[in-house]
Parts: C-alpha cells; sequence; structure tokens
C-alpha cells in the first residue's frame, strides 16, 4: 500500500511539471526497459580471449572486417583474439593477402601528425600496419588495424618477418585441408639440408676467391698493356722520322754537284740509313714482345669471364641450399598466368626496414578456363606428419571452391621437384584471381589486394618508390636480389555495406605465450 502510494505521488509530481516531466519518466522507463537487451549485446560483443592450451608459435592471424576482431593461429588452432578498429569508410583497411614486413616498438606515424603507433607490425610498405591503438567498438582508423595496446605488447614478440597476415571481408577460419598438388617433402632432402648447403657454401666460397684473383691478374694485364699502344706509337713515329731523314739523304746525294757535295751526301745518308735500320729493329722488337701481352690480357681475360660464370652458378647452388632450411612461399595469379617464390633470406633490406626475400623464381602458370574467377585461397603447411604436412586452407573470396581452384591449375614439374622436398611448416601456396600489388618487391613476401573490396586507406597513401636494383656481390652467401617491375593493384571504389562492431566487453587476461 505505501509503495502505490508513494507511485501515485510520483506520478502527481510528474503531472505538475508537465510535459517535460512526462518525458524525462518515459525516457527513464525505456532505458529500463531497454537494460536487459543492452546486456545481452555486451555478452555477444568480442572480447580479447585465450585458448585455454599451452600455445605454439603463430603461424599466421587473421583480421575479419566484418566482426572486427583479429585472431592469432598456430599450428594447432586460435592462440588469441581480440577486438580492433579497422579503416572507417572512405579509409578502409584494403582485405587481402599480406605478411609482416618491419617492427618496430615505438613507431611514429610519417603520414599523419607523427601519430604514437606502437608495436607496429607493416604490411604494406604504403603504410598499412597492425599497431596499439583506441578502439571506439567501429571502423576507425585510416587504413591500419588497431589491437588493444596491452594485446599488441603481447604479440609483438612471437610474431616474426614474413608472418602471414590476412584481412578478410568476413569471417572464415583456417579449415584442415589435403590435396594430390600440394607439397610433400621427403624427409630424406629435409635431412641432407645442412650437410648439402655447407658443402656448397664452402664451394660457393672458393668459387668466389677464384673469380677474384682471376679478375685481378685480367686486371693487371690489362693494366700493363695499357701503355703498349703509347710505346708502339713513339717507336713508329722514331722510324717515320728516319725514314724521312734517310730519303732527304738520297735526295742531297741525287742533287750533288761537287765531290764534297756529293761525299757530305753519302756521310748524311750513311747516318740516316742506320739511324732507320735501328728504329726499324726497335719497332719490330716492340711489336714482338707486345703481342704476349695482348695474348695474356685476352686469355686472363676470358679466365676471369669463366670464373665469374662458375662463381655465378656456384653462389647460386648455394642459396638454393640454404633457402631450402626456410619455408617457402608461393603466389598463383590468374590474372598474370604466373607462379611467384619467396624464400626469406634474413638479410636486413640495405635501404632501411625488413629483410630481403629471394625472387629468383618467376614462371609462367597453366590455369584451366582463365576467363573463370578462382577466388583467393590461402593454403598452409600447418606442421609436420608422419607422411608429409599438414594443411590447412582459408579462403576469403570464393570465385571457386578451394579444391577446385588447385585442379585447375598445372605447376611446373622442375619448379615443383626444385622446391617441394624440403618444404617445412609455415610453406604455403595463395592462388588469387588478383595479380601482385604493387607494394610486393625483394624486400616483401606477398602483397595482394581484392579489387572488388574498398581500398581506401590503401589507395589514399602514396605508392611505394621503386626500388634499386642489386646483385650478388654485395651479400656474403650469394643471398642476391633483384627488383621486378609492379603489378599494380587496381583500385575500385565500391563501398562495403556498413556493419556493427562492438567494443570489448572486458579486457584480455595477460600472460598469454
Amino acid at each position: 500500500m505505501k509503495d502505490r502510494s508513494t507511485t501515485a505521488q510520483s506520478i502527481r509530481a510528474v503531472g505538475r511539471r508537465g510535459p517535460a516531466g512526462i518525458m524525462a519518466l518515459v525516457a527513464a522507463a525505456t532505458l529500463a526497459a531497454a537494460t536487459p537487451a543492452i546486456a545481452a549485446k555486451q555478452q555477444r560483443q568480442v572480447a580479447e580471449a585465450v585458448a585455454p592450451r599451452m600455445a605454439g608459435d603463430p603461424i599466421m592471424a587473421i583480421v575479419s572486417i566484418k566482426s572486427q576482431q583479429v585472431t592469432f593461429y598456430d599450428a594447432d588452432g586460435w592462440i588469441v583474439r581480440a577486438p580492433v578498429s579497422t579503416g572507417t569508410t572512405g579509409r578502409e583497411t584494403p582485405a587481402g593477402v599480406f605478411a609482416i614486413l618491419e617492427k618496430n616498438r615505438e613507431h611514429r606515424s610519417s603520414l599523419y601528425d607523427d601519430a604514437w603507433m606502437p608495436h607496429m607490425q607493416r604490411i604494406t610498405w604504403n603504410g598499412i600496419a597492425l599497431h596499439g591503438g583506441p578502439l571506439p567498438g567501429y571502423a576507425a582508423s585510416h587504413g591500419c588495424v588497431r589491437m588493444p595496446f596491452g594485446f599488441a605488447e603481447n604479440v609483438f614478440d612471437k610474431t616474426y618477418i614474413g608472418m602471414r597476415v590476412i584481412v578478410s571481408p568476413h569471417d572464415t577460419v583456417p579449415t584442415e585441408f589435403s590435396h594430390p598438388s600440394l607439397f610433400v617433402p621427403k624427409p630424406e632432402a629435409i635431412a641432407a639440408v645442412p650437410g648439402r648447403a655447407d658443402k656448397l657454401s664452402a664451394e660457393a666460397e672458393e668459387a668466389t676467391r677464384a673469380a677474384d684473383e682471376a679478375k685481378k691478374a685480367a686486371s693487371a694485364a690489362a693494366k700493363e698493356a695499357a701503355s703498349l699502344p703509347t710505346a708502339l706509337r713513339k717507336l713508329e713515329q722514331q722510324k717515320t722520322r728516319a725514314d724521312a731523314e734517310l730519303a732527304f739523304a738520297d735526295k742531297m746525294l741525287a742533287n750533288a754537284k761537287t765531290d764534297q757535295a756529293r761525299a757530305k751526301a753519302e756521310e748524311l745518308k750513311q747516318k740516316a740509313a742506320t739511324k732507320a735500320a735501328d728504329a726499324a729493329t726497335q719497332l719490330e722488337a716492340a711489336k714482338a714482345a707486345a703481342q704476349p701481352k695482348r695474348d695474356a690480357v685476352a686469355a686472363t681475360k676470358e679466365a676471369a669471364k669463366t670464373a665469374a660464370a662458375r662463381k655465378t652458378e656456384a653462389v647460386k647452388a648455394a642459396t638454393d641450399a640454404k633457402l631450402a632450411g626456410e619455408p617457402v612461399s608461393v603466389y598463383i595469379s590468374r590474372a598474370t598466368q604466373k607462379l611467384y617464390v619467396r624464400r626469406n633470406t634474413h638479410k636486413p633490406a640495405p635501404d632501411g626496414g625488413g629483410e630481403v626475400f629471394d625472387t629468383s623464381i618467376e614462371v609462367p602458370v597453366t590455369i584451366r578456363n582463365p576467363e573463370q574467377p578462382i577466388g583467393t585461397h590461402i593454403f598452409t603447411a600447418m606442421a609436420k606428419t608422419g607422411t608429409g604436412l599438414r594443411w590447412s586452407v582459408v579462403t576469403i573470396e570464393n570465385g571457386d571452391e578451394a579444391r577446385n581452384a588447385l585442379d585447375r591449375i598445372t605447376i611446373p614439374q622442375d619448379v615443383w621437384d626444385r622446391i617441394g622436398p624440403t618444404a617445412l611448416p609455415r610453406s604455403s601456396i595463395v592462388i588469387s584471381d588478383e595479380p601482385l600489388s604493387s607494394e610486393t618487391n625483394y624486400r616483401t613476401e606477398f602483397v595482394a589486394v581484392l579489387s572488388n573490396e574498398p581500398q581506401g586507406g590503401f589507395i589514399t597513401r602514396k605508392p611505394t618508390a621503386p626500388a634499386m636494383v642489386a646483385s650478388d656481390d654485395g651479400w656474403d652467401n650469394g643471398f642476391g636480389f633483384f627488383y621486378r617491375d609492379p603489378y599494380v593493384q587496381p583500385a575500385n571504389p565500391r563501398r562495403r555495406s556498413q556493419y556493427q562492431y562492438f567494443q570489448p566487453a572486458q579486457p584480455m587476461q595477460r600472460g598469454f605465450w
């Protein structure tokens, strides 16, 4: 009875305050009624989480633009996940296939007012990265993937240059997969890698020393022979003058009118003849001595050329042998009808930032029905098995089913024979309709962006400047590199429909890994 009286008094009081009081009461009632719905929504929001098991080394990270979430995976499944904030409308984070190119704990943006981007992990050279940042609960960045500050710090030390980062427009997870076209490594080939690499490395070093010595010998011979033309020209000039003096003496003798003049002319002719004979003798001797020097120049030049070719072959063999101990990544593009191979040399890039990737394999590939979409599928070797490798597939654009996509491709057998027998976990094969982005060069693994998804945050940045070409002469163990002409990624102005983005309900428990 008391509660009813109190309620009646409250209603009369609100009535006395007029419409404003009534509206306030309605708003309060609405808020109270909405509380259960808000609570239910909060439970559906993305939250930081750690898998309830011992975590292994990460193999890939998948960013879902739809769910605003990043998930890291090891060989046995997901390890950690957290909410993110991707690019806002007009500055969208590009969907596609990426890899970590560079890491910096205390990065400051060169594009956006020196903005703080802690624990930055770059995935394109034109400025797209994963880093710690504020998460308002929706897409709000200029194209980067913001992660919770603490989460970004924790994953920073576990990731590595070349680790796969997949940005998907929708939710997707790695699914176990098998197919005859995937690498089937040979244990004996893998076991032989260290010994073969050491042997070929020693041979490459010896070939390099021989090439250097041959080059020096050729240089010395050329230097010694360099003075020959001048010396011979001087002797030829001396002989020409002596011949002219002899001709003048003959003319004087022919024109002599008296015995005294004739005697004087004969004496002059005798001296001129002796001088001309000496000049001719010196010239012939110099020519004879010059010929062996010329022959030496030709011989040492040819020897240096042969030694350089032997060095190139030995260095290439040593490089391949050493790279056989690294995971291999393959990209097959329907757009260019080519197959590309990348393997990390772990050499720092000479122009700063990132590491050098071997790019020596690029060959044509046959794709059945090339006019039909094939999709974008990332096949990853997750772990060793008793018979080879355990694979997974992540599909981010389903132009064709993953299995059908592999069935449509005929890969050159010599390429498979070269890289397949020593394939290791973390090796991958990417099949896509897309060409490689112009962001792909000698210091990246692969960058490929989906052309039918918004690329706002990608296309608003200046493209990476062309890299300089370098040879293997500047790299120990023969790790050379070169820059290929980029395939420009077409932009698509179409905008994605708006998705719901959620704020994390609670912070993640620290201490994973």
